[in-house]
């Protein structure tokens, strides 16, 4: 075991994805680099006001589960699993050799076991408490996809959940980052997972108008940084990142896919649901998590946008990051493929960023026709732009003004 290093030495060795842009690395990445959407009708929904989602069409629990497995899991929990698979096999490391007493796992996700709840509340209702699974509470609380993950993954480490709304996969990584820094670990695996695709889930949405409305054209619903969005699209997925110290994935020569620089971590401290009119939380967590990775606001090459698809957000967010970065950074907002999904989304988006430095590739932001003319940065469109990419920053904001910022660089 190598002594704790700086906190700017940390290492990406692995990535997983399950999203609505495909199931797997690869798929993913082909996907939100073509820019097309991923929203759709969905039959689930039908009688809501808003019926569309970004489902993860291509995952089958069959497919990557036992007979008699999968149903005792809720579906973050799934899909969870399925991604950190994919991301330990990526880093080359296999949980039958590893001392899970170093390993560790800090997951994010915002709505947690959210289809078991609803589904065994309507037995309650409908059929009484005798029909209630006795697995329901080791099903839904938030805390298992990590305690899932651990039980697979014989990792015996600290185990920890962040709920920061939609900021939380952000929230995750830098907490991992932190516990490698104090010699805590020597492996943690984190990211984010929500299935928040729910009736419930949905129509309160609907109520508060945070939806898009563009049921007749869902393709076209989510359009970051447009004139003409009107709201998100709701997605489920799950993204993981396998983190080791730099010294010590150098030491077992594993693929640095990406630094982990810096990461920073606010409250607006301002309103349940809207963002800070000036940005102001959103800001400070950028200012942070650059000064963290001793970075110069000139330096940064890209941004991963939170770019919700919001009339809200996607100013404040574009006026905060001309404020800071200037109008250099290649900006994109990979919600126009996906969707947001929640609790997953900086986890997914913080996947894609890794992908984007290692390319050299910044995706196109989906369905931008026209961009608003208060929104004065470089917002990438149409089709991928090719650039050097050598420091990347990936942005988080959710309800209750908490925001989280990474900072990445190549590895």
């Amino acid at each position: 075991m190598s002594a704790p290093t700086s906190r700017q030495e940390t290492a990406v060795t692995g990535v997983g994805l399950v999203s609505p842009a495909g199931l797997g690395v690869p798929g993913n990445w082909e996907r939100v680099l073509s820019g097309a959407p991923t929203a759709a009708t969905d039959p689930e929904l039908a009688g809501l006001p808003v019926d569309i989602s970004c489902r993860a069409a291509a995952y089958r629990a069959d497919d990557h589960f036992a007979p008699g497995q999968a149903w005792k899991l809720d579906r973050v929990s799934q899909l969870a699993l399925v991604a950190a698979r994919e991301a330990v096999a990526d880093a080359g490391l296999d949980p039958a050799t590893w001392d899970g007493a170093r390993v560790g796992v800090v997951l994010g996700t915002s709505m947690g076991g959210m289809g078991t709840l609803e589904a065994e509340h309507r037995k309650t209702l409908e059929e009484g408490p005798a029909w209630i699974s006795p697995l329901v509470w080791v099903m839904a609380p938030v805390n298992m996809i990590a305690a899932y993950l651990a039980i697979e993954l014989g990792a015996r480490g600290p185990n920890l959940v962040t709920a920061t709304a939609c900021a939380s996969g952000p929230t995750a990584i830098g907490t991992a980052r932190q516990l490698l820094a104090a010699g805590a670990c020597d492996v943690v695996i984190a990211g984010g997972a929500d299935a928040p695709v729910t009736p419930m889930t949905m129509a309160g949405l609907a109520q508060m108008g945070a939806l898009s409305r563009r049921v007749d054209d869902p393709a076209a619903a989510s359009r970051p940084f447009d004139t003409g969005r009107d709201g998100m699209v709701v997605a489920e997925a799950a993204g993981v990142v396998v983190l080791e110290r730099l010294a010590d994935a150098r030491a077992r020569r594993a693929r640095v896919r990406a630094r982990v620089l810096g990461y920073g971590a606010s409250a607006d401290a301002h309103h349940p649901s809207a963002p800070h009119p000036e940005g102001e939380g959103a800001e400070r967590a950028l200012r942070a998590a650059l000064a963290d990775a001793g970075v110069g606001q000139g330096e940064v090459d890209h941004v991963n946008a939170h770019g919700s698809s919001t009339p809200l957000n996607d100013v404040t967010e574009a006026r905060v990051l001309r404020r800071v970065l200037g109008e250099r950074p290649a900006v994109t907002s990979t919600k126009g493929v996906t969707g947001h999904a929640l609790g997953a989304a900086g986890a997914i988006e913080t996947v894609y960023t890794v992908l984007a430095l290692e390319d050299g590739l910044v995706p196109p932001t989906a369905n931008l026709e026209s961009l608003d003319h208060r929104i004065e940065i470089d917002v990438v469109a149409k089709e991928a732009r090719k650039a050097p990419l050598e420091v990347a920053v990936s942005n988080s904001f959710g309800f209750g003004g908490q925001n989280g910022v990474l900072v990445l660089g190549r590895g």
